[in-house]
């Protein structure tokens, strides 16, 4: 019979898991609910962009916040709240009367989402410290689930006749028997005790770690910018095939972190990392420059499958070289994927409206291929820097 410990162990792992299928749904609504959101506020691509850069400066903000007040007040009360002012934005976004509304409940939507995803990656550093690189690519799986579910059946459902209100609200009233669950699930603390020896750590200054959150910013804005966009890139297709496509860049993302949990820790975590963005970047490439609708739609999938590995294997790369400061180290981050999230996504939605969508796309490959020139900067750390770089 499993021991306590590791019954506890497996609850915690599972409710972040399901949290991450959480926050995949909720990350793909407004997206694949584009073309319903523009219409029923009369809005156009740089509106939509406005309320993405709002929902991404809100989501990193509570990512680099999250896990320093993880560090203070504890895992269980911090990813409790989060959850549920995460369902409680998405609630407002629901119920808004009016676009200014609408905007100002990505405030609260983004802040719960973004201590979600930073708590929730602290947790697994800190469940599974001799196969990190495992654990996180499988807890990103459960984001891909939930991401590649959300845009099949939204595109189901409302060409069922279903109002977009209707799923979005039902999301948030999902979210609030979970975040009743994170308060009461035993789980790794997160709080960092001060010593000596951890006192001398300079987490924010540490040369390895400022190329790492350079990578996962470029990637993010990468990923970010093709999964908020590739419905209205496809927008001659009609709804299903558009919504279908997205969902398929997902199902090829979940598969990349599938393979990248069964086969990652085998190898080098960051070279591993460093040739999965370079051909991810490539492939957008090639999707941007197909003539055809269905080598274009196969090659987004490509994309996914390349994207996959990227974001767990740097914060595997980065728990390895920061033990003693999982729950920050995380959570800064999760705060810098979503910097590079609040950056370009956005501002594609300008672009569109000047030099066309297509040419927005090439930025983010070009994007995804300085994430891997940035990793190229992470260097494996000195004897004597892993006394500095370890808990007492």
């Amino acid at each position: 019979m499993p021991s306590p410990l590791v019954r506890r162990k497996g609850a915690a792992a599972v409710l972040g898991c399901v949290g991450f299928v959480l926050i995949g749904w909720s990350s793909l609504l407004v997206p694949s609910l584009i073309r319903s959101v523009e219409l029923d506020f009369g809005k156009t691509d740089g509106d939509i962009g406005l309320f993405y850069f709002v929902y991404a400066v809100s989501y990193a903000t509570g990512s680099f916040g999250g896990g320093l007040l993880t560090e203070r007040l504890g895992r269980r009360t911090v990813l409790g709240l989060a959850l549920a002012v995460h369902a409680l934005g998405f609630a407002a976004l629901a119920i808004a009367p009016a676009w200014p509304l609408f905007l100002l409940a990505a405030i609260p939507a983004g802040l719960g989402g973004g201590e979600i995803d930073g708590g929730v990656n602290g947790l697994f550093l800190d469940l599974f410290p001799t196969n990190r690189g495992r654990g996180l690519s499988a807890l990103h799986l459960f984001y891909g689930v939930g991401a590649l579910l959300s845009p099949f059946f939204v595109g189901q459902l409302v060409e069922a006749g279903v109002a977009w209100q209707t799923i979005v609200l039902g999301t948030a009233v999902t979210m609030l028997p979970v975040a009743l669950l994170y308060t009461l699930t035993e789980m790794p603390t997160g709080h960092h005790e001060a010593s000596e020896t951890a006192s001398r750590i300079r987490v924010g200054f540490a040369l390895p770690l400022v190329a790492l959150a350079i990578a996962i910013g470029c990637y993010v804005a990468a990923e970010i910018g093709v999964s908020s966009w590739l419905v209205r890139f496809l927008a001659d297709a009609p709804l299903r095939v558009a919504t279908g496509a997205l969902s398929l860049f997902w199902v090829g993302l979940t598969l990349g972190r599938l393979t990248s949990a069964v086969i990652g820790d085998r190898f080098d975590h960051v070279r591993f990392a460093v040739i999965a963005a370079v051909v991810s970047g490539l492939a957008l490439f090639g999707a941007v420059a197909a003539p055809d609708l269905t080598v274009s739609v196969v090659l987004l999938a490509v994309v996914g499958f390349a994207f996959g590995p990227v974001y767990p294997l740097i914060m595997t790369v980065a728990g390895e070289r920061f033990p003693g400061r999982t729950a920050a180290v995380s959570g800064l981050l999760a705060g810098s994927a979503v910097v590079g999230g609040t950056l370009y996504p956005p501002l594609m939605g300008p672009l569109s409206e000047t030099v066309g969508l297509g040419v927005a796309m090439v930025g983010a490959a070009v994007l995804a291929l300085a994430s891997a020139g940035a990793l190229l900067l992470v260097r494996r750390p000195a004897r004597g820097d892993a006394a500095v770089a370890s808990p007492a």
